[in-house]
């Protein structure tokens, strides 16, 4: 669906657009490319960038603009999108209460990295570059998911190792940039992942100096001297942009934008206070800056993000389409409760924050009818959520001999979804994840037992599948899936 009327959003076309949509209150001319950020997804164009537009219009931030890289084949469309509009988007943000709109300015330009390399890897190297950003999703750091460990061998690894000049992934870029601005003399930038990972900086630093010691270990002794990597926690919730939204932004707000995001009114963003070459006075427009983020990370972890799980797979085989429809039905709230309740003893105690509170907000924002927020995108990637958002929770409960019941229902539910392929209604289930192939295989050849998915080593890790009551928690939550259903299930085994 097309509106006529909209105006093409664009820079010159600022000033035409309506009087309730909000526009970027400094002068873009002005900005410099101090920031590089790696993966230009919906979910940073919701969060940092939108940190930085409200930051831009403080007088003395002005120059702190940034410069979007996207790194994937597919990344082509958002670039080309965005460079079609001057690097300008529509923020969207959705409750209850209303829908505002607002054009975010912070991105200066977008480039794509499999057609741009040499200009992406330049532009990382120039000196104004003060600090590369990154929210690549968790396949993008080439970690064993069991381990934690460096996965040297992979191959998309092993091809940037022996094409230090033309590399393919997010780490290649990096070492490649660092190297030039080392061999130039010129100080290193900060490098600061804003992916949903625990240790988010010390996973990328053990990445980069791991994957630079394979080919240059006077590259990896600089970065490792040099180079600073702060933690971070980030949270908003970001549904992918739909033909919806497009329409919707043009038909409300008279904007034609080729690819508006829409946001919750939450967001949070905790940052760990240690750069290399400078920073963003974040703090002023809201950013937590402090000295220790590992609190704040496993709260959000624990219990938003292990949360989603509890109701991805159970929603999923229910035949839920969105969250908000999920938490609408009081069985599912109840059990979402129960589930944080049971969470609650491994969440660490943070002066200042109220759990209790923390966990009605949550409530509140799982259950915003505006979002839209579809079980499908919660669901997905489940084999590398896993092993962050829930299985700690569990090795943590048992070893304070806790209950783990609902939390091994969550497990036993995922499994099912893998093997089952089709909601408890008929209709095939849309299972995304990098591993799909190989564990719904195992997962379908199993008939009724975990056991084949409970032993990857690289999900599960060595402990939890020789952990004989949690593995017969896990089987009996699956067989009664199977012959109760997913309802009956969740009430017998939230009596205990």
């Amino acid at each position: 669906m097309s509106n006529n009327s909209a105006t093409k959003l664009n820079q010159s076309n600022l000033h035409s657009l309506p009087a309730d949509v909000g526009v970027p209150a400094y002068r873009r001319d002005a900005l410099q490319q101090h920031t590089i950020h790696i993966g230009v997804g919906g979910f940073h164009r919701a969060h940092q960038a939108l940190y930085l537009d409200d930051l831009l219009a403080v007088p003395g931030n002005e120059r702190w603009g940034e410069c979007g890289v996207g790194v994937l084949p597919a990344d082509l469309r958002m670039r080309d999108a965005l460079c079609g509009q001057d690097c300008l988007y529509t923020l969207v943000e959705r409750s209850a209460a209303g829908q505002t709109a607002r054009v975010i300015g912070s991105l200066m330009d977008s480039l794509h990295a499999p057609s741009e390399r040499e200009t992406v890897i330049e532009r990382m190297a120039a000196p104004a570059t003060r600090i590369v950003s990154l929210t690549i999703t968790e396949g993008g750091y080439f970690l064993d998911e069991g381990t934690g460990e460096f996965l040297a061998d992979h191959p998309a690894m092993q091809y940037d190792v022996q094409h230090p000049g033309a590399p393919a992934t997010s780490m290649g870029l990096i070492a490649a940039a660092l190297n030039r601005r080392r061999q130039r003399g010129l100080p290193a930038f900060t490098v600061m992942s804003c992916d949903n990972l625990q240790g988010n900086g010390d996973i990328t630093r053990r990445v980069l100096l791991g994957f630079t010691g394979l080919r240059d270990l006077a590259l990896q002794q600089w970065i490792a001297e040099t180079v600073a990597f702060p933690n971070s926690m980030v949270d908003r919730i970001t549904p992918v942009t739909t033909a919806a939204d497009r329409d919707f932004v043009a038909e409300r707000f008279q904007i034609e934008d080729a690819w508006p995001v829409v946001a919750e009114p939450f967001r949070q963003w905790v940052i760990e206070d240690h750069f290399c070459n400078g920073r963003p006075a974040w703090e002023t427009v809201g950013a937590q800056m402090i000295q220790d983020v590992a609190p704040y990370e496993i709260m959000k972890m624990r219990l938003l993000n292990g949360s989603h799980l509890a109701m991805a797979y159970l929603g999923a085989l229910a035949g839920f389409t969105y969250v908000h429809d999920i938490l609408a039905d009081p069985l599912f709230r109840d059990f979402i409760a129960a589930f944080m309740e049971e969470v609650t003893p491994v969440v660490p105690v943070i002066p200042g924050t109220s759990a209790t509170e923390y966990k009605q907000t949550l409530m509140e924002r799982f259950s915003n009818p505006t979002i839209n927020d579809q079980v499908t995108r919660i669901c997905s990637e489940g084999s590398a959520k896993h092993p962050k958002w829930l299985l700690p929770s569990i090795a943590e409960l048992n070893a304070k001999r806790g209950s783990t019941k609902l939390l091994s229902l969550v497990v036993a539910a995922w499994i099912f979804y893998l093997g089952r392929g089709v909601n408890e209604d008929g209709a095939p289930l849309e299972i995304i994840d990098a591993r799909a192939g190989e564990l719904c295989t195992l997962a379908a050849s199993a008939g009724l037992s975990p056991l084949p998915v409970l032993r990857v080593r690289t999900i599960f890790g060595e402990q939890l599948p020789t952990n004989a009551d949690f593995v017969e928690a896990v089987e009996k939550a699956v067989r009664s899936l199977a012959a109760e259903g997913t309802r009956a299930t969740i009430r017998a085994w939230m009596r205990g």
